[in-house]
């Protein structure tokens, strides 16, 4: 006993304490379904997607060429990535099994990335809550940018907080390269960029940055200059012709598709909201800007509908009708509720500021959706699912600490009630 006390006081403080649990969770779910799956005869599931993903894998590997439309430029990281997964291990099944050990694997970025911002408590629930998480497991099955998509921007993420917390040259490296790859990996990396460095900015001392933009003029001058010139260059050639070409029929596809129809998700449901659309292109000569400014009204009730199916499906289902439709209700609004609560925590706690790249990185995945669409499946919605994960997580530890303390607190004064009442029976009173 004593060898265990031992050792428990040596390592109780060792964060793989309790990231191997929480690998052996992750690890049994994700792959216990990938075996039954495997075992049921059917195959993996497949998409469209999946099946274009697989065959621009085959050509690239064939010709050796890439292209300049959206899908070649937008997707290319993953691309390449599973162009190469298909050279080395021929079979899809075979890159299926790696990305789903990469997902199990990613529940130690999500406890260290919590651990870093809040405390092991928090990190813990954090993890388990990703683990947990439905979506995770599912898109780990498919041939899809999605799973793989995760672990880097976790990967991302992690190591800017790395670069803040120990300041140390290879981090800043590993950053920049994760950065640039998730960059051109798939679109929605494209916004996170974006968010990841407004989240520099408000991480970095007012004084700090205008010193580095300083001393560093002449280098980012020099780096803008050369983009702009390579973008006239692109332009003027007519290189980036079949890019704009697609982003332009993708754009039209999605407005007449789906905003014109009123859609929430990528296909009709009975809560869409219907509307006779004006077509004119009035504005700038701009089919997107014209749809837009002259369907404005309906596509804010759009918008608004895509906020509350954000949530989930379940809240076309609610039933207040019933206690079991408030049981269900409310179990529900439970992940919703732990978000507000480490929202707010985190805001009291004055560590918002710091955290505040979780929030950020959810707010840019719930952006894209909105504007966008919701697919019906929520694979859009993936990405942000570690980091309401890791919000809830800290939700719910400062839940459970508020009911230690308020119980801590009321245990004490029973206590002293307790003896002085039994001081007052001693002395005969």
């Amino acid at each position: 006993m004593s060898l265990l006390v031992r050792i428990y006081h040596k390592y109780k403080d060792r964060d793989f304490i309790f990231t191997i649990p929480l690998v052996i969770l992750a690890l049994d779910q994700i792959l216990s379904y990938y075996f039954w799956i495997l075992r049921s005869g059917q195959g993996l599931p497949q998409s469209e997607d999946s099946q274009w993903y697989i065959d621009y894998a085959n050509a690239l590997m064939t010709h050796f060429t890439i292209g300049t439309s959206m899908n070649d430029i937008l997707y290319l990281g993953y691309n390449l990535l599973i162009t190469l997964l298909l050279a080395l291990f021929k079979d899809p099944t075979k890159i299926v099994f790696i990305q789903a050990v990469t997902a199990g694997l990613s529940v130690i970025l999500v406890f260290k990335i919590t651990r870093m911002l809040f405390n092991r408590t928090a990190a813990i629930i954090a993890s388990y809550f990703y683990y947990d998480a439905w979506e995770v497991t599912l898109w780990s099955m498919y041939i899809l940018s999605d799973s793989f998509f995760i672990s880097l921007l976790l990967l991302c993420i992690f190591l800017l907080l790395k670069v803040y917390e120990s300041n140390k040259r290879i981090y800043k490296i590993l950053f920049v390269i994760s950065s640039l790859y998730m960059l051109v990996f798939r679109p929605t990396g494209i916004v996170l960029i974006g968010f990841i460095l407004l989240y520099i900015v408000i991480r970095t001392n007012r004084k700090t940055l205008l010193g580095l933009l300083k001393k560093y003029r002449y280098v980012l001058g020099g780096c803008g200059i050369a983009v702009i010139a390579v973008c006239i260059y692109l332009f003027s050639g007519n290189t980036l012709d079949p890019l704009i070409t697609s982003l332009q029929f993708n754009a039209k596809k999605v407005l007449y598709n789906v905003y014109a129809k009123g859609w929430i998700y990528d296909k009709a449901t009975p809560h869409d909201h219907y509307f006779k659309p004006n077509y004119d292109i009035n504005i700038f000569n701009s089919l997107i800007l014209s749809f837009l400014i002259n369907n404005w009204d309906h596509i804010s009730i759009v918008y608004g509908k895509r906020v509350i199916a954000f949530l989930g499906r379940w809240v076309w289902e609610t039933n207040v009708t019933s206690l079991h439709g408030i049981k269900v209700l409310a179990i529900h609004l439970l992940p919703t509720l732990f978000f507000l609560t480490g929202t707010v925590a985190a805001i009291v706690n004055g560590t918002f500021r710091k955290a505040s790249i979780i929030w950020l990185s959810a707010l840019a995945i719930f952006i894209f959706c909105i504007l966008i669409f919701i697919d019906f499946m929520y694979r859009y919605r993936a990405p942000a699912i570690p980091f309401i994960a890791i919000a809830a997580g800290y939700g719910a530890e400062r839940i459970i600490y508020g009911l230690y303390f308020i119980a801590k607190k009321y245990a004490g004064k029973l206590s002293r009630y307790g003896t002085r009442k039994s001081v007052n029976s001693d002395s005969g009173i």
